[in-house]
């Protein structure tokens, strides 16, 4: 951007020269950050049953069985709060304020996710936070806890993060043949149309129920060990 308002200034004889020609290259441009994640069906599905045997903190454990059926992101998964999920309709209403994008955003609970937050309830339930702090329930927990978790469970920040549930769905929902359109709403991701975006928290919103249902029922699956079939749009 500078080096463009000096190029400007040179074309308009306002300035003899552009003086950031000579930095250039000087400063790396920071690297990617790709997170790291299991998208092997096999290899999920060990996943899967060593976080259904972890044995630390009830709280920390049901936010790590939930972590894989709802693929948020990590920080909109640890401030979750009550008043935002509606059991019975099975609806999690996360506000615009705690979305990266901004927009209010709709994640269908299928009945695996309910089973979980219903168990959870009578501990959490009257406060705020889903899962909250150990240390004081007016905070959620912290960012590293289901980090600390998986490491528990020996899983390195090179093999999965918390983050990488994310990619999971994303990899495995597109193999298994879902519209990239409907992936993408579940997982927030912008709309390159600004007037679309701000009509979109409810958008494919019957095709991601029957997703997340599906993509509870196949997790469910490969947790079990059984020969799982692939999950088709529409079944």
């Amino acid at each position: 951007m500078t080096s463009c308002v000096f190029r400007h200034a040179v074309a308009t004889l306002r300035a003899p020269g552009d003086p950031t020609v000579a930095l250039r290259g000087a400063i790396k441009p920071p690297r990617v950050r790709h997170h790291a994640a299991v998208t092997d069906p096999r290899q999920l599905g060990d996943l899967l049953r060593a976080i259904w045997s972890y044995r630390g903190g009830f709280v920390v454990a049901s936010a790590l069985k939930l972590a894989p059926l709802v693929f948020v992101r990590p920080g909109e998964l640890r401030s979750a709060e009550w008043q935002e999920i509606d059991l019975d309709a099975a609806t999690w209403c996360i506000p615009a304020h705690k979305m990266k994008m901004r927009q209010a955003h709709i994640v269908p609970l299928s009945t695996q996710a309910v089973a979980i937050l219903r168990e959870l309830e009578p501990l959490t339930g009257r406060g705020q936070y889903v899962f909250p702090s150990p240390r004081t329930p007016r905070r959620c927990m912290s960012e590293n806890a289901i980090t600390v978790a998986l490491r528990a469970l020996g899983y390195s920040g090179d093999t999965m993060t918390t983050h990488g549930f994310r990619s999971t769905a994303s990899t495995l929902l597109h193999e298994q043949g879902y519209p990239s359109d409907v992936i993408e709403r579940q997982l927030a991701h912008k709309e390159g149309n600004a007037i679309k975006d701000a009509y979109n928290r409810a958008a494919h919103l019957p095709e991601r129920i029957r997703m997340m249902q599906a993509w509870a029922d196949y997790l469910d699956g490969l947790r079990k060990g059984a020969d799982v079939v692939p999950i088709r749009r529409g079944q």
